[in-house]
């Protein structure tokens, strides 16, 4: 044997300790990582809190007595008089049978 017996009983050994601070190592980085998921979980429920706050605020801010009171109080806004309102009525839009297309218009119309 080249070895002998001591000399396998020392490779044994260095690859018993090697594989000792691999396990140390990986268990290390493992809670290293946990740790910083129940960081990133906890900041991700903040964040779930906050964005309900800025709703709320949100429909609080956007109410319509909210923006008709800002309306009257600081733009100094009225609702129009009956005799200031105007009613417009549309034409009917063509309908797809009247409208002639292609290059020669008139001689469409015309037949």
């Amino acid at each position: 044997m080249l070895l002998g017996r001591n000399g396998l009983n020392g490779l044994l050994l260095v690859a018993l300790v090697v594989c000792a601070l691999s396990v140390v190592t990986s268990q290390h980085k493992a809670r290293k990582m946990y740790i910083e998921f129940q960081k990133e979980k906890e900041h991700a429920q903040q964040m779930e809190v906050e964005w309900g706050q800025l709703q709320l605020e949100q429909s609080t801010w956007a109410t319509p007595a909210r923006v008709e009171k800002i309306a009257v109080q600081k733009l100094k806004m009225q609702l129009p008089r009956s005799e200031q309102v105007q009613f417009i009525q549309l034409k009917q839009p063509l309908r797809r049978s009247n409208v002639v297309s292609g290059p020669n218009k008139k001689e469409s119309a015309q037949q």
